[in-house]
């Protein structure tokens, strides 16, 4: 073996890589925030969480991936870490399904149909499908189909590459000594967990052993040690992503670095016990790529099956290791690690967003109050709220400008600009809640009242906003387009409604019913319900736009006001409703 097999090794490495991780991007973008929304509603149930990280780390192809997500997720307090562990045992068992493909290439036949199931006979069909969805068709699915495709090509081309690099070690005797050296259980799992933890993907290291198993020269009995091995390397990946995470973050990796440990060891007594009684004739007999997906599979399996009842023993192991201590940990709500999958990332700062509605519409319940029965508590209440909601508009802001620098799909990028409309639209609704707090202060020092008539224009126009914003509110909360289709229409009454009790006041004022003192304080509250509503229309707009896929702006406003009968119904209704 030269330098230029060396080299085309290293290049058919690269190629395997990159393959990969272009798989993985893609599939991540099919899934979406759908991910986020199936581990959310995980229950403590080991069995659903075992079969959940199957299905997602075979959906996903990297169990690193998914691992590195729970670290994000416990990090952020989405999930607690008695869920994460079945999770990472099932996610372990998940990342096999790679193997199993790569595995196809041992496939032999003279049939075509059998053929056809080789990777090497049907990427390329894939590849030339990929290029096609990506290069001539806009819908952003098919796109993402396609660079699934065209890494899977990739991945195989890679592979074949290594396959072809190694072929003239079949005849060394010195490589053939190399392997004989892996057969001491030992310094096997310590070459495959040294290898895994180099190149960060088990999946590849399993790639790399069965493509040296096309040398005929690999036994079972050398293949078996590394495959344990690269088990407890893949730990590193997570290992590293918890660094700067808080305790239960941390222990997630420790978890997983333990499950692998204590796995391999149970593996290797058991297997290793069982093999001094009885004769394993196939330990000495050549290895294939089917054999090493099979020992893989069977490994991860049994792992699972002998660790999956002590769970809860995994959980006190990783508490005993990381410990608690006096200090209180802040605990970051947006973990950067969660931005390796973006979809997930905005659905994150969607659930904070949500958050921080609520906030606002509580904010603005309170100022209303205020301007009825001044109390001091609701008063410190009111702007306590206010500082909270601008450290959620810098918190998501600044997180979803990270999020729009990775790769997004169009509608994720479009959402993520809507989003930073939304934080900024909920921190007005505050800002004008504070506003009022300022009028209702400043009645409350000078002992200042609004006139019978006044208060019951005032009232039905604050009854009104309080609705418009419980409405904007709620149906983003709750993602429900008809609720939000009901805003426009209040805000249009909002806006009539200003101007109507607006006339009165300038009557007031005019036949000196009215002081002007009050007056302003009069105008400057009308002001500002009427710019709240204005808010909770835009909120609402952007809403709809990211449900229905349409971001032009001024084009849907237009849509949505001449949409005829359902606008022109709910505005009446609304009218009838509130009338001074």
């Amino acid at each position: 073996m030269d330098i230029f097999s060396i080299l085309t090794l290293f290049g058919g490495l690269a190629l395997f890589l990159y393959g990969m991780n272009e798989m993985g991007k893609g599939l991540e973008k099919l899934a979406g925030g759908k991910l986020e929304k199936i581990f959310e509603k995980l229950t403590s149930n080991r069995l659903k969480g075992l079969l959940l990280g199957v299905g997602v780390t075979a959906l996903i192809q990297s169990s690193s991936a998914t691992t590195v997500m729970l670290v994000g997720f416990v990090n952020s307090g989405i999930m607690k870490l008695a869920q994460a562990i079945s999770i990472i045992m099932g996610a372990n068992i998940g990342t096999t399904i790679t193997s199993w493909l790569l595995s196809l290439s041992v496939i032999d036949g003279n049939s075509f149909w059998i053929k056809m199931l080789k990777p090497t006979s049907f990427s390329p069909v894939l590849a030339v499908i990929g290029i096609i969805f990506i290069m001539f068709v806009k819908d952003q699915k098919k796109k993402d189909i396609g660079s699934v495709f065209v890494g899977f090509a990739v991945l195989m081309f890679g592979m074949n590459t290594m396959s072809g690099a190694v072929a003239p070690l079949a005849d060394s005797e010195k490589f053939t000594g190399i392997l004989t050296m892996f057969s001491n259980p030992f310094l096997g799992v310590l070459a495959g967990a040294f290898l895994t933890a180099v190149i960060q993907s088990s999946s590849a290291s399993v790639g790399i052993l069965q493509a040296l198993s096309s040398t005929g020269n690999l036994q079972f009995g050398a293949a078996i040690p590394i495959i344990l091995g690269q088990n407890i390397g893949t730990c590193v990946t997570a290992l590293m992503s918890s660094v700067g995470a808080n305790k239960n973050a941390k222990r997630v990796a420790v978890v997983h670095l333990y499950f692998n440990l204590i796995g391999t060891a149970a593996f290797m007594i058991l297997f290793y016990s069982i093999s001094a009684f009885v004769d394993f004739s196939f330990m000495d007999s050549a290895v294939s790529a089917f054999g090493i997906a099979a020992v893989h599979t069977i490994f991860n399996i049994i792992a699972t099956a002998i660790l999956l009842p002590f769970s809860k023993l995994l959980e006190k192991l990783a508490y005993l290791t990381v410990k608690d201590d006096d200090t209180d940990e802040k605990i970051e709500v947006l973990d950067d690690r969660l931005l390796n999958t973006p979809a997930i990332a905005i659905e994150q700062c969607r659930s904070l967003t949500a958050k921080m509605g609520q906030l606002s519409m509580d904010t603005i319940g309170l100022a209303v109050s205020l301007c009825e029965k001044y109390e001091k508590k609701k008063a410190e209440k009111l702007l306590a709220n206010e500082e909270q909601i601008d450290l959620y508009e810098d918190k998501i802001g600044a997180y979803l400008v990270k999020v729009s620098s990775r790769d997004l799909t169009d509608i994720d990028s479009k959402s993520v600009s809507k989003l930073l409309h939304i934080i900024g639209d909920f921190e007005r609704i505050s800002d004008h809640a504070v506003n009022i707090h300022d009028t209702a202060l400043e009645m409350h020092e000078k002992n200042l009242k609004f006139t019978g008539e006044a208060s019951k224009e005032l009232k039905t126009i604050t009854d009104a906003v309080k609705e418009v914003v419980s409405m904007s509110v709620n149906s983003f909360i709750n993602n429900d387009s008809s609720l939000a289709l009901m805003v426009e229409p209040l805000e249009e009454v909002v806006d009539d409604l200003r101007i109507e009790i607006r006339n009165r006041h300038i009557n007031r004022l005019q036949t000196e019913k009215c002081t002007i003192e009050m007056g302003f304080i009069f105008s400057d509250y009308l002001t500002n319900l009427e710019r709240v509503s204005d808010h909770c229309s835009n909120i609402a707009l952007c809403m709809l736009q990211i449900i229905n896929n349409n971001f032009d702006t001024h084009e849907y406003q237009h849509e949505m006001k001449s949409s005829g009968r359902n606008f022109d119904k709910q505005y009446e209704i609304f009218k009838v409703k509130y009338s001074v």
